[in-house]
């Protein structure tokens, strides 16, 4: 996120220089770089509340004194006539809808206004969006405004969209809606706004437009996360909407809408609608200064830490509880505070104590077995992955977290099992038919208390491996058991076939899973029956194409024996950015004529495009006039 040194300043009387700044936005935990008189903030998922200047401000707080005072209409307003229906209260509890009329559109802005789009060369669209983006980079909170006299009546409907339904976007995109979508619609059911994400051509406002209904809205994050990617939309509301805004700033955000609006032009008539399903309550949390320190490692009185978090908009009251500001909806639990705490102090700061580990000696030899493990496993073709232990849905036993980074990953995943399902299906999806997969990770549980367990899960279905030995053998439990006991015959395994009837697949081939815990195998110096690989090199991560494969096979005959490695040394040797695996599937020596007969298969690919047979021709003929042209090669079959 980017802010102008020169917006921060106008509201801090000291007026630090822009390299103070930036140090104290580290101590807080925000990484930022200083471009010019800009800075570019890299802000963490869960502080929505700081992607706009008064969220930077507010932080800000905790060391110079901000002049919050930014001007607001005080303007009596009209209850607005607004035939508006909510029917996706669980998705907008607060929405409110301010309508502004004008005089004239102004031809130039004051110097506050016309900064914004200097400072961070923006460009302009037309008034009424120019102050919407203004007030959503002040404050931080997105407002949407529809051309009044283009919408079919004073009926506004929201609700949940699940019909497949095409929408025309203010930039003139037609897109086709799918799936679950939070929509806004006129009185004849038509979309105007794709809520949280971009507004619709039907009702959008031009260079004209004198007469709007300014929408302000908190959209539960859940409903807008994954749109804008989903239809390709970039949009700095659903950016913001995604990590949570303010539900309690809608009459503080439209009156500073109105004022800028007044700064610039005479207001022939302003009124507001405001519908909230629910009444709004700040989250309290229980104050224990002893626990703070003992989970921080620190000793600061309690006035001090009450300092600190008034700093930061936080209340105390004598009930010792502490009241979160309404901005702030990643702060759940004491040690949300803790950490609060943390950053005001600086974790630079924070007293080291020294550790004592009694058992290094033990850990590095796990660590060493581990990697023992891991290379016994690639030798005999298996791919590690290495998968995300956050998951969306709850199940027995698993941990919920506080403060999530993604709030559809909440829950510690307590088996491995899915989520190397996903990768399997995602690898058949790419048409690989020889799928070998494991992870070593931790497993956490809770039910009377918090357990963690490391495992290690294996995946595997397809051919046993692409070569003429183990082409047309499949993998089955067996292939998969026969693995581990190569490690020890009596490793307690857990082994499941994985039903594909209950997965988006067409594939029947066997999928066997099993899931042993690493301390069966690590214990009792399991590993010193297998052989310590070393990697043969190092392989560097190529991008999966989502394109589809083509294969193609070539027999050749070969009447010199001493000629068959001439043969294979050019057709493995061979190289083209289409061909990506060349492996040899059949294999037959014909003692009695003393002639070999060996099968190729080539499969092509290309990252950016679909291939054409025209493609795989060209390649194909060069490598069968190469082959050919070897004395006593050829292609049985082959004019």
């Amino acid at each position: 996120m980017k802010i102008a040194y020169k917006h921060l300043i106008e509201a801090i009387p000291s007026r630090p220089s822009i390299e103070d700044i930036s140090q104290k936005l580290f101590q807080l935990g925000h990484e930022n770089e200083i471009h010019n008189d800009i800075l570019d903030i890299e802000i963490t998922p869960n502080r929505g509340d700081c992607l706009s200047v008064n969220g930077i401000l507010r932080e800000l707080n905790l060391f110079y004194d901000i002049d919050f005072n930014k001007e607001v209409s005080n303007s009596a307003l009209d209850k607005l006539a607004l035939n508006f229906k909510n029917k996706a209260e669980d998705c907008c509890p607060y929405i409110s809808f301010l309508h502004i009329e004008v005089d004239e559109i102004p031809l130039n802005y004051n110097e506050s206004l016309e900064s914004y789009f200097k400072e961070l060369k923006i460009n302009k669209n037309n008034f009424f969006a120019d102050v919407s983006n203004f007030v959503s980079y002040e404050t931080g909170q997105p407002t949407h405004s529809y051309d009044y006299s283009k919408l079919q009546s004073d009926q506004i409907i929201l609700n949940l969209c699940e019909e497949p339904i095409s929408f025309k976007t203010l930039h003139g995109n037609e897109i086709n809606l799918s799936g679950e979508n939070l929509v806004f619609y006129d009185k004849n059911e038509s979309v105007i706004n794709l809520a949280g994400i971009m507004g619709g051509d039907m009702a959008a406002c031009s260079k004209n437009t004198k007469s709007v209904i300014v929408e302000c809205a908190f959209f539960n994050p859940e409903i807008i996360i994954g749109k804008s990617v989903k239809y390709d939309i970039q949009s700095d509301a659903a950016y913001k909407y995604e990590r949570g805004v303010d539900p309690n700033c809608h009459d503080y955000v439209l009156r500073r809408f109105l004022k800028i609006v007044e700064e610039h032009t005479k207001v022939i008539n302003a009124s507001i609608f405001t519908s909230n399903s629910s009444l709004f309550s700040n989250t309290k949390v229980a104050f224990d200064n002893n626990k703070i320190n003992k989970i921080i490692g620190t000793n600061l009185t309690q006035d001090k830490m009450v300092y600190y978090l008034n700093k930061l908009g936080f209340q105390y009251n004598e009930n010792n509880l502490i009241t979160v500001p309404s901005y702030r909806n990643d702060i759940n639990s004491l040690n949300d505070i803790s950490e609060e705490i943390a950053r005001c102090i600086g974790y630079d700061n924070i007293p080291l104590n020294e550790i004592k580990i009694n058992s290094i000696k033990k850990i590095n030899q796990q660590i060493e077995d581990e990697h023992k493990l891991k290379n016994f496993l690639i030798e005999n073709g298996f791919y590690e992955v290495i998968n995300n232990p956050f998951i969306r849905d709850k199940c027995s036993g698993a941990i919920e977290l506080d403060n999530p980074l993604d709030s559809n990953r909440k829950y510690l995943r307590t088996s491995l099992k899915n989520n190397l399902i996903d990768n399997l299906l995602y690898n058949e999806r790419r048409q690989k038919d020889s799928i070998k997969l494991f992870e070593i990770s931790n497993i956490y549980k809770s039910h009377s208390d918090i357990s963690s367990e490391r495992y290690l899960g294996i995946i595997a279905s397809g051919r046993v491996a692409n070569n003429y030995l183990d082409f047309s053998k499949k993998i089955n439990k067996s292939f998969v058991l026969n693995i581990l006991n190569k490690i020890s015959p009596n490793v307690e395994v857990v082994h499941q076939d994985v039903d594909r009837k209950l997965l988006d697949s067409k594939l029947k081939s066997d999928i066997s899973y099993v899931e042993v815990k690493l301390d069966n195998i690590l214990q009792n110096n399991l590993l010193n029956n297998i052989e310590n690989y070393s990697p043969r090199g190092f392989i560097k991560y190529k991008q999966i194409s989502d394109y589809p494969s083509s294969i193609r096979d070539l027999s050749f005959a070969i009447k010199d024996i001493s000629k068959y490695k001439n043969l294979e040394k050019f057709i493995k040797g061979y190289s083209n950015k289409i061909l990506k695996e060349v492996f040899i599937f059949d294999f037959y020596n014909n003692e009695k004529i003393n002639e070999i007969k060996i099968g190729f298969r080539f499969i092509f690919q290309s990252p950016t495009k679909t291939i054409t047979d025209k493609d795989v021709a060209e390649v194909m003929n060069e490598i069968i006039n190469y082959s050919t042209a070897i004395e006593s090669v050829s292609i049985p079959g082959l004019d």
